[in-house]
């Protein structure tokens, strides 16, 4: 007779002070000494933070709370249950870019590929020069990126999860004698199952969902998952707390949820955080809401190798090339599933057919391009809607690095490649690379997509140019505070979710020293 499996008692669970539109059942009024709208990498570090030095903590969270067990690698169904809007979102310009913003209890960090770099010091001198921020250079962040560092387990791939798609991005940089690094990422011993994107499926990815969020429910936070918050409640100029909707099956209104507080934090991210503050009527004296939005534009390339490849297998993003770091460009190996392949090629009929059929001998590689322009986030009935115009400049570096990735992939023994721009046939070599620059490629030609959205509500210490303070404390209002990667003055060149992590550890300090503010 053979045994049945049981069922992991946790299965359906969720963890206690967690409450959910299946326990929100009706109107709900808390009181706390901070309530936190957003729980990704700046509202779990604050929350976590506060909680731990013994204050009263609500995060709010819009998503659902999803757990380890619930992440599978069927990407259509995790697309709709991860991702605001399916991962539909679009930023309007020339051309469209595409991005993605989590939508679950841990928010994008979810989602994301697990890279945790410190942001670079030039950088922060350069935020120190230009927005007047104080103590925000590299030896006054030190103890911040440490202790988020220790917190989220920062370090370098176990060797025998680096799969072939990653081996041959190295080998082709190798061959070029181009600078490639170890990625550093959040994980504990990955199993290099390459679905970052989708859901870690063991938990080896330290996401706020495994890491921040469990610490701040030891130390005594609640979370309130499932519900979106239409308003912060103001009294004049001073926060005084939230008030939203629990979204129920079908995102159909539920019961009203109202959390008063002694400081609001706003930690939707840099799409939804100025929406939030515009349409709760929040005003910056410097006009610059929703302004300073970068990007990280980000480019893929489709390489086809005679050999097998299967990129579903190993981690995402072991390395990256940082050769051209001081162009603001990074290249990566990352996996993406074929009907996201399928969807986003240009390629139609049998050249589409031929394409799917050598999935498991292609390597996407992927480019991040450190922006120059900016664009605006706009809060059009309530709801926010990007407009980003690619600089042409900005356009001509994604060709410049398109080409020099393609000759780094045919050094790795790329047979064809497919590049993300409308018109330019495939490559077939290394001398086909001069194709593109052979004609001047339009913006509208240009398949553009991020995952990277920053400086809505950039710090600086001038309140005419700037929305928030050095530590993320809303200028011309009390009590408020952003906590993402709005703050940031500038775009940084590398993955993202460090900084944020880093500045809210950076501002749970300032408020524990200056408790009497908000008490």
């Amino acid at each position: 007779m053979v045994a049945l499996p049981r069922p992991a008692v946790a299965q359906g669970a969720v963890p206690d002070r967690v409450f959910t539109r299946d326990t929100l059942r009706g109107d709900t009024v808390l009181d706390a000494d901070v309530v936190i709208v957003g729980s990704g990498a700046g509202g779990a570090t604050l929350a976590a933070e506060l909680a731990e030095a013994g204050l009263d903590v609500v995060m709010i969270e819009e998503g659902r709370y999803w757990t380890t067990r619930d992440f599978t690698a069927q990407a259509s169904a995790m697309t709709r249950q991860l991702y605001r809007d399916g991962g539909a979102s679009m930023a309007i310009g020339d051309p469209p870019v595409m991005f993605q913003e989590g939508r679950a209890v841990g928010g994008s960090t979810v989602i994301n590929g697990g890279m945790s770099w410190r942001t670079p010091e030039r950088i922060l001198e350069r935020w120190r020069r230009e927005a007047g921020l104080e103590h925000i250079e590299a030896p006054d962040m030190e103890a911040h990126f440490a202790r988020v560092e220790r917190r989220i387990h920062v370090r370098h791939q176990d060797p025998e999860t680096v799969g072939r798609d990653n081996e041959l991005l190295k080998r082709g940089a190798d061959a070029k004698g181009w600078k490639v690094i170890p990625n550093l990422r959040n994980q504990v011993h990955c199993a290099g199952s390459n679905n970052c994107a989708f859901g870690c499926p063991t938990g080896a990815k330290q996401s706020a969902l495994v890491s921040y969020v469990p610490r701040a429910l030891h130390f005594g936070a609640r979370l309130l998952s499932d519900v979106k918050v239409e308003r912060i409640l103001l009294h004049g100029k001073r926060a005084i707390g939230v008030a939203g909707r629990v979204v129920g099956e079908g995102e159909r209104p539920g019961p009203r949820v109202t959390v008063r507080a002694k400081l609001v934090v706003a930690a939707c991210g840099a799409i939804q955080t100025p929406a939030l503050l515009a349409r709760s009527g929040v005003r910056s004296p410097s006009g610059r809401l929703g302004h300073n939005l970068s990007l990280h534009p980000n480019v893929k390339l489709v390489a086809t190798f005679d050999e097998p490849v299967r990129g579903w297998e190993g981690v995402h993003q072991a390395y990256q090339v940082r050769e051209f770091e001081g162009e603001g460009l990074l290249f990566a190996a990352v996996n993406i599933p074929p009907a996201v392949i399928a969807m986003t090629s240009h390629e139609r009929g049998a050249a589409l057919g031929a394409l799917m059929d050598a999935y498991d001998r292609t390597v996407i590689a992927g480019m991040l391009c450190e922006d120059t322009a900016t664009g605006r986030v706009r809060t059009i009935n309530g709801r926010p809607q990007a407009f980003y115009q690619l600089a042409q400049f900005d356009a001509d570096k994604l060709v410049r690095g398109v080409a020099l990735l393609a000759e780094l992939l045919f050094a790795a023994g790329a047979r064809s490649i497919i590049t993300p721009f409308a018109g330019v046939p495939t490559l077939r070599s290394g001398d086909d690379t001069r194709l593109l620059y052979a004609h001047p490629i339009p913006r509208s030609a240009m398949e553009v997509v991020t995952v990277h959205m920053m400086g809505t509500a950039a710090m600086g210490a001038d309140r005419t140019r700037a929305v928030t303070d050095g530590h993320g404390l809303v200028h011309d209002a009390e009590r408020l505070m952003v906590c993402d990667a709005s703050l940031f003055p500038t775009p940084i060149g590398v993955n993202p979710m460090e900084t944020i992590m880093a500045l809210a550890t950076r501002s749970a300090a300032h408020v524990l020293d200056n408790l009497e503010r908000f008490s």
